[in-house]
């Protein structure tokens, strides 16, 4: 029955009849409700159908708008990165979280979620448990912002710009920042991909530090496919003789997306719930909430702009 009830979800996410929010949604019903029988693949194959769909995102921009959104972005990427690590990193101290575990959920609020915390994760010798716990409440706070933010964004007639670059800074995982702004428009999407991506970048800098600060011997992890995103946006704007296929390329990236969330929410189960407890999700909440809220401030006032 659970296996049954998994394809025919995954058939309908993959069949474009749903937006990218309500996959998330379905996939958080059926996590909630049943055992999964193939938590440990659907884990593998969300990471990998993410990395391409964002990839085939790319035929769908030009690359001007991505080189003015990413270079605005990077400043505040940057800004935003460090004030959000070292408000987390104090209030885990406050709360009394676990230091690895207090960096970890630090690491994925500021940069991407669960990619900056599976990078840093083996750096920072986090064990299985500060793993879980980790990865656990950035992903449910992370579904809940995919969720509401364009509610949000519509209520306080937010522009397309305003809001993918406010989704970009606040939103933890590049899967939700493009599902958001996807269901906002296509410039909010345009700028909220290339501003995450260019915040997804901040993973190899932190990882180097973690390593040096714990002379850990991992591997650095290298975001490789934010380059053939830039590469897909520059065939895109350059490549006039491929023009007919790349509308086709680019909506088979938001039908991965889509497929992507659905997966990423069946992997929120009761048991990880428990896994989080009170602590960490508070420390997460409070700096989720911290910078949505500062950020928001800022752009709605003409602080911060693209």
């Amino acid at each position: 029955m659970a296996k049954n009830a998994f394809f025919l979800g995954l058939i309908i996410a993959a069949s474009g009849i749903i937006s990218p929010p309500v996959a998330l949604a379905c996939g958080l019903a059926y996590g909630l409700t049943v055992v999964h029988p193939y938590h440990v693949d659907s884990r593998k194959l969300s990471k990998f159908l993410l990395q391409i769909s964002v990839v085939a995102l790319g035929f769908g921009m030009n690359l001007q708008q991505v080189l003015r959104a990413g270079r605005s972005g990077f400043l505040y990427t940057a800004v935003s990165i460090t004030a959000a690590m070292l408000l987390g990193l104090a209030l885990g101290k406050l709360l009394r979280v676990r230091n690895v575990a207090s960096f970890l959920i630090s690491t994925g609020t500021a940069i991407c979620g669960g990619s900056a915390i599976a990078a840093v994760g083996p750096i920072a010798n986090a064990t299985d448990e500060e793993m879980a716990v980790s990865l656990g409440t950035v992903f449910v706070l992370n579904s809940v912002a995919l969720l509401a933010f364009p509610p949000i964004g519509t209520a306080l007639h937010l522009s397309q710009t305003q809001f993918g670059l406010w989704a970009a800074l606040a939103i933890h995982d590049t899967s939700s920042v493009v599902g958001a702004t996807a269901k906002y428009g296509a410039v909010a999407l345009a700028v909220g991909t290339t501003v995450k991506l260019a915040r997804a970048l901040w993973i190899v800098p932190l990882s180097l530090l973690a390593a040096v600060a714990t002379r850990s011997k991992a591997r650095v992890q290298w975001p490789w496919f934010i380059l053939f995103f830039c590469l897909a946006a520059v065939a895109n704007t350059y490549v006039h003789a491929l023009q007919p296929i790349y509308p086709q390329l680019s909506h088979l990236g938001v039908t991965g997306l889509t497929v992507t969330l659905y997966l990423i929410g069946t992997g929120l189960s009761r048991s990880t719930l428990r896994e989080v407890g009170i602590r960490p999700l508070l420390q997460g909440l409070l700096l989720w909430a911290l910078v949505a809220l500062t950020s928001l401030g800022l752009i709605r006032y003409g602080w911060i702009q693209i």
